[in-house]
C-alpha cells in the first residue's frame, strides 16, 4: 500500500510515550520516516534500544529516554530535556498505557492508583509539560490514545476502561483549555491490534476469526494503520481537528 507524506511533519519535535514496542514503535517509525525529529519515552530498555537501533539510518535519528511515567517529576525533566535539546516540542503522542486483565472484586485502592496511575494520570501530566512549550510557539497538536474496550465493555479490564472513558473527557477539556494557543488535542480510539502482546490472548485460530467476524471490516488491524492516523492528527492537513474521537477499530460493534 502507499501512504501520504505531510510535508507539515519534516523536522517537527515529537514524543511518543511507550514508544519502544507495539503501537508505540508504529509511530515511533513512521514519525521518524516522516523526516520528524522524534523522541520517546519507555521503560523497556531493550525494546527501545533496538528500536532505536533499527531507525538510525533515519534523517534524524529516533532518541530513546527511560522515564517511569508514574513519577510526575521525572515527566517534567524528562520534557524540559527534551525541549532544551530539540528547542521545542511540536508534537505529543499519550500512548503509554498497560491493559493488565484483574477481577473486580479483587481491586485494592493501592491497584487502583497503580493503574490510574498508568493509564491515565500521565496523560495529563505530559500533556501538561508538553503544552509549556508548545505555547511559546502559538501551536502544536497532542494525540491521546483511548481504547475501544470500553466501548463495548469487555471482560476483566474494569480499570483500564475506566481510565480509557476518562481519556476523552480529559481530550476535551485540554482542548478547550489550550485552544487558545492553537494546541489541538484528539483521542485516537484503536480496535483490535495485532501486536505481540494482543496475539497472545487470541491464541487460536477460532477465537480470532470470531473477532475479525464482529468488524465491519473483516480485515485485522496493525500498528501502522494506528499510526497513520496519528500522523494525520499531527500534520496541518488536520488543522481544523481537535477535541474529537478518531476511530481505528475497522467497525467493531460485537462483543
Amino acid at each position: 500500500m502507499s501512504y501520504a507524506i505531510y510535508p507539515s511533519l519534516a523536522h517537527k519535535r515529537v514524543v511518543v510515550t511507550g514508544g519502544g514496542s507495539g503501537i508505540g514503535a508504529a509511530i515511533v517509525e513512521a514519525f521518524a520516516k516522516q523526516g520528524a525529529r522524534v523522541f520517546f519515552i519507555d521503560v523497556a530498555d531493550a525494546d527501545s534500544r533496538q528500536l532505536a537501533q533499527s531507525l538510525a539510518g533515519e534523517k534524524h535519528a529516533p532518541k530513546f529516554l527511560h522515564c517511569d511515567l508514574r513519577d510526575a517529576a521525572a515527566i517534567e525533566k524528562a520534557f524540559d530535556d527534551i525541549a532544551n535539546e530539540a528547542g521545542s516540542i511540536d508534537v505529543l503522542v499519550n500512548n503509554a498505557a498497560s491493559d493488565d486483565r484483574h477481577q473486580w472484586d479483587n481491586v485494592s485502592p493501592a491497584y487502583w492508583d497503580e493503574r490510574m496511575a498508568v493509564n491515565l494520570r500521565h496523560q495529563f501530566f505530559c500533556a501538561q509539560a508538553a503544552a509549556r512549550h508548545m505555547r511559546a510557539n502559538g501551536q502544536g497538536a497532542i494525540v491521546n490514545m483511548g481504547s475501544i474496550s470500553w466501548h463495548l465493555a469487555l471482560p476483566d479490564l474494569t480499570l483500564y476502561m475506566t481510565a480509557k472513558a476518562a481519556i476523552e473527557g480529559l481530550t476535551r477539556g485540554l482542548a478547550r483549555e489550550l485552544g487558545a494557543h492553537g494546541i489541538r488535542v484528539n483521542t485516537v480510539i484503536p480496535g483490535a491490534v495485532r501486536t505481540p502482546r494482543q496475539m497472545k490472548l487470541w491464541q487460536s485460530a477460532e477465537s480470532e476469526a470470531q473477532l475479525i467476524a464482529q468488524q465491519c471490516l473483516h480485515e485485522r488491524i496493525d500498528p501502522e494503520h494506528v499510526a497513520r492516523m496519528v500522523l494525520f492528527l499531527a500534520s496541518d492537513d488536520a488543522a481544523r481537528c481537535t477535541a474529537r474521537d478518531y476511530y481505528v477499530d475497522a467497525g467493531w460493534f460485537g462483543t
